[in-house]
C-alpha cells in the first residue's frame, strides 16, 4: 500500500473542509497574490482555484505543473529567510508545515518570516493536545519522549508497519515532527486570531487569522 495515496484518502474530507473555511474568511480576489509556504497543489485543487498562487519550497516539485492549473507557479526557497519585502504578498498560506521546520527557535523564525512577507495570513498545523498523531497515524506516540518513539516507529505506528523504515528513516521522521502547543501557538502569532479545530469534542489543530 502506498502510505501518501492512504494519507490523502484520509485527509481530504478534512482538508476539503479547511480550504473552504479560507475561501469563507478571506474571499481571495483575482488580483491577489498569494505565497503557499511549503505547500503543494493539492489543496489548491481540492476547491479548484483558479487566481495565481506562488508555492515556495527548498526544492523543485518531482513532477510539473498540473496542466489543468497553470495558475499555480513553484519557487525554491527558505522559509526560514524568505527572499521577500515586507507585505509583498496580500495573503500568505501555510498548511502543516511549521511542525516540520525544526526547533522552537526555527519556528520563531518561520513565524517572523512569514508575518512580514504577508500582509494577511493564514496558517494551520495539528494540536499537539489531539490524542491522534496525523504524521504517525497512531494515537498517543507523539507525547512520548522521542526517543521511545524512534524504538516503537517502525512496528508500531501504522506509518511504520506501511513503510518499513530504515534505522535512519526513522531518526529523520522523528526528528522532523515538532508539535504546538495553543501557548507556543499564541507566542509565535501575537495579535492573530487563534482558531480551534475541534474533532471529537477536542482540538485537533490550530487555525492561524490575520485579516
Amino acid at each position: 500500500m502506498n502510505i501518501h495515496i492512504l494519507i490523502n484518502i484520509l485527509i481530504k474530507p478534512f482538508r476539503k473542509k479547511k480550504m473552504a473555511l479560507f475561501l469563507e474568511i478571506f474571499n481571495p480576489q483575482p488580483t491577489d497574490k498569494i505565497l503557499d509556504v511549503g505547500g503543494t497543489i493539492f489543496n489548491w485543487k481540492l476547491i479548484n482555484y483558479k487566481n495565481d498562487v506562488v508555492l515556495l519550497n527548498l526544492s523543485e516539485p518531482e513532477q510539473s505543473v498540473d496542466g489543468e492549473m497553470k495558475n499555480i507557479s513553484y519557487v525554491r526557497g527558505d522559509a526560514l529567510s524568505l527572499a521577500y519585502e515586507d507585505n509583498s504578498f496580500d495573503i500568505c498560506f501555510s498548511n502543516s508545515v511549521i511542525e516540520h521546520v525544526g526547533d522552537f527557535k526555527d519556528q520563531q523564525l518561520f513565524a517572523k518570516e512569514i508575518s512580514r512577507v504577508g500582509k494577511k495570513l493564514w496558517l494551520q498545523t495539528p494540536a499537539r493536545s489531539f490524542f491522534f498523531e496525523p504524521h504517525y497515524l497512531t494515537p498517543f506516540i507523539h507525547w512520548l519522549p522521542k526517543n521511545f518513539q524512534k524504538k516503537i516507529m517502525k512496528n508500531f505506528t501504522l506509518r511504520g508497519l506501511i513503510t518499513r523504515p530504515s534505522k535512519n528513516q526513522v531518526e529523520d521522521f522523528v526528528n522532523d515532527i515538532r508539535l504546538l502547543t495553543f501557548k507556543e501557538i499564541k507566542n509565535l502569532f501575537p495579535g492573530c486570531l487563534i482558531k480551534k479545530e475541534r474533532f471529537l469534542f477536542m482540538t485537533k489543530a490550530y487555525y492561524v487569522i490575520r485579516r
